[in-house]
C-alpha cells in the first residue's frame, strides 16, 4: 500500500543551519498494516509524514501510495489518497461549524462540487450511528460547534473525518500528545477500533514507547533519517521497553537520549 524508496530531505542545505532530515530513507507497508513510528527529536517521523502527505517535495527519492507514484504530486491532489490526524486538536475540524457539517465536508471530500443541501436528515442519522460507536454522546449533540468540544472528543471527531471515506493511508502524528493521560487513552482506543474496523495501513507517530509497543502489528524506531528498528508479529507483541532501547542502542550505536521518549515508558 506504501512503498517509499531512498527518500532523502535536506533542509537548509549549504548553510550553517543545515539538517539532513531523511537519509535515503525506505520503507515498505502492506494494506492494513498498522506501524506505530518512535524516534527522539529530529529523527525524521515527521519529515517523514509531511513526504507522505505532500507537504513538501523530497531532494531525491520516490513514493508509491497503491500503486501509483504521488511524489511529485501536488498536495491537494494527494489528499484522496490519505487520511491524516495532527498533534493539535484544533487542527483538522471547522471549529465555528456543527459536528454534522464537519462529518458531511469530510465525506463529501474529493467529490465534485455541486449546489447541495449541506447536510440532510439522512445523513444527520448515519453520522449518529457513527458517533455512537465513539461512546462519548456526541450522537446527541450533532448541532453543537466543533470549537465547543473538549481536546479528547475533537480529536475522536477528526478520527472519525479522517477514516470516514477509508483512506488508503491514515497518518496519525503524535495525535495524543497534547491530551491529558486519561483522555489519550480513550482516543487511543477510538483509534484502534476504527484502524481494525476498517482495515486501514496506518502510520501512527508517537512518543509513548508503551503505546508503540501496544499497538498495532509493527513497529518502526527512527534514528538521524533512517529507520534502525523494525520488529513485527510476536517478536513485536513480547518486546518489553527495555528491549526496545537495547534494540535502538545496537542498531544505531549510540543510546536513546530524548527525555521525552525515555519518560513516556
Amino acid at each position: 500500500m506504501l512503498k517509499i524508496t531512498d527518500l532523502q530531505k535536506v533542509f537548509n542545505a549549504g548553510t550553517v543551519n543545515e539538517k539532513i532530515a531523511l537519509a535515503g530513507f525506505d520503507l515498505t507497508i502492506n494494506e492494513g498494516d498498522f506501524v506505530t513510528v518512535i524516534g527522539g527529536n529530529g529523527a525524521g517521523k515527521s519529515t517523514m509524514l509531511n513526504a507522505i502527505a505532500g507537504v513538501w517535495k523530497p531532494d531525491f527519492g520516490t513514493i508509491e501510495i497503491d500503486g501509483v507514484d504521488v511524489t511529485d504530486m501536488p498536495e491537494h491532489k494527494r489528499a484522496k489518497f490519505i487520511g491524516r490526524v495532527f498533534q493539535d486538536p484544533m487542527k483538522g475540524t471547522a471549529p465555528d461549524m456543527e459536528i454534522a457539517e464537519n462529518l458531511a465536508i469530510a465525506e463529501r471530500r474529493d467529490q465534485k462540487r455541486k449546489l447541495v443541501r449541506g447536510c440532510t436528515k439522512k445523513n444527520r442519522e448515519e453520522y449518529k450511528e457513527l458517533l455512537k460507536q465513539l461512546n462519548l454522546g456526541l450522537e446527541n449533540r450533532l448541532s453543537t460547534k466543533v470549537g465547543l468540544l473538549s481536546g479528547g472528543q475533537r480529536q475522536a471527531v477528526t478520527l472519525l473525518m479522517a477514516t470516514l471515506r477509508k483512506p488508503k493511508i491514515l497518518l496519525l502524528d503524535e495525535h495524543t500528545a497534547a491530551l491529558d493521560p486519561k483522555t489519550a487513552a480513550k482516543v487511543l482506543e477510538i483509534t484502534n477500533q476504527l484502524v481494525t474496523k476498517n482495515n486501514l495501513t496506518t502510520l501512527m507517530i508517537t512518543h509513548n514507547m508503551h503505546d508503540a509497543i501496544e499497538y498495532g502489528n509493527r513497529l518502526i524506531m527512527m534514528s538521524e533519517g533512517h529507520v534502525v528498528v523494525d520488529v513485527s508479529g510476536e517478536e513485536k507483541k513480547n518486546l518489553t521497553i527495555t528491549e526496545l532501547l537495547g534494540l535502538f542502542e545496537k542498531a544505531s550505536g549510540s543510546k536513546m537520549t530524548d527525555d521525552k521518549v525515555i519518560l513516556s515508558k
